[in-house]
């Protein structure tokens, strides 16, 4: 504690907020182990991720603000600075490699097709076991890739839910199309339908009144037959006195003799 007293403020305070993202990350691991459903580990990983980001990104702004005041500290200090830096990355580490190692086992209980989570689980424990065995300096780089390596995961990821988005807006935007479409098919249908109908009452009225007229006229017909027939009959035996006569074809009326003829 007496040699994290020569620090800056700044950097004790960075210090302090990547400790409390160490516990939480400690805290977040062990609620991880308690719960069984697949899809809840998953969200849970997601947070620990985010956290993990937001911790390197800490441990980069420690190791920039520690080279800005190095002329400043004494070379105790600035030794101390770089064994902190180490020991934050070499932790961060060991998160890292244990979020892989959750992230390979929940894919196995997916029962992925794809080979990749068994073969990631296998490196990330190789890793663990080699970590003692490095140097600081290659603890520091290979925790720098590590993560990097996840903010490249974490970007792809993103990438993909934002094209599944606009996918589903487009599929979304087809649909209304395609249902309005079908909206005015409906309504032209029961347009036709409606004409098709008053067409068909017409049709039948139309037939009626034909029909009617039929009847006048063979009607008719029947009675210029008739009166054809009687002026047949008076043609040829006009005394018959059973057939009135018919104006214009009766016999001649007898001369009507005046009164001084009959003197």
């Amino acid at each position: 504690m007496d040699s994290m007293s020569a620090i800056s403020e700044e950097l004790a305070s960075i210090d302090g907020q990547i400790s409390d993202i160490f516990r939480t990350l400690s805290n977040e691991f062990q609620k991880l182990e308690k719960i069984k459903d697949t899809n809840r580990q998953s969200r849970k990983l997601e947070e620990i991720t985010e956290r993990m980001r937001e911790c390197k990104m800490l441990i980069k702004r420690f190791e920039r603000v520690a080279k800005e005041e190095e002329s400043r500290n004494t070379p105790d200090t600035n030794r101390m600075l770089n064994e902190k830096n180490k020991s934050m990355t070499k932790e961060l580490n060991s998160y890292i490699t244990l979020k892989k190692q959750y992230a390979s086992s929940i894919e196995n209980k997916r029962a992925d097709l794809f080979d990749g989570p068994s073969g990631e689980e296998g490196f990330g424990n190789e890793n663990g076991l080699l970590a003692s065995s490095m140097t600081n300096q290659q603890l520091v780089d290979r925790g720098n890739h590590m993560m990097d390596e996840t903010d490249q995961a974490i970007d792809r990821t993103k990438k993909v839910v934002e094209d599944t988005i606009n996918v589903g807006a487009e599929t979304a935007a087809a649909l209304k199309n395609q249902t309005d479409q079908m909206s005015r098919i409906v309504n032209e249908l029961d347009s036709i339908h409606f004409s098709i109908k008053k067409a068909s009452q017409l049709v039948k009225e139309i037939g009626r009144q034909v029909a009617t007229d039929r009847c006048i006229m063979a009607f008719l017909f029947l009675i210029v037959i008739g009166v054809i027939a009687i002026i047949i009959v008076k043609i040829v035996n006009p005394n018959n006195k059973d057939i009135r006569d018919i104006p214009g074809l009766g016999p001649p009326a007898q001369n009507r003799k005046l009164l001084w003829d009959l003197k």
